[in-house]
């Protein structure tokens, strides 16, 4: 897990996508999992705030198709 003071109020997805390359797949979740009382903040941080970015598995591929029809 790492830790990153954060340097100007910032909404947590942002954070989030900007540390960890992704909003998705469960990384905003994951941050609060590993941050208690940070969603009590509300959806931005404020300035000052220390938060720990746990590492996360490696997406799985996914095998299934969509064929989109014109």
């Amino acid at each position: 897990m790492t830790a990153y003071l954060v340097t100007r109020d910032i909404r947590l997805d942002q954070l989030v996508d900007a540390l960890i390359g992704t909003a998705a797949q469960g990384a905003v979740e994951a941050v609060i999992t590993a941050n208690p009382g940070i969603a009590a903040l509300g959806p931005v941080v404020p300035a000052g705030n220390r938060v720990e970015v746990p590492e996360l598995p490696e997406p799985e591929a996914s095998s299934t198709f969509v064929r989109v029809c014109e």
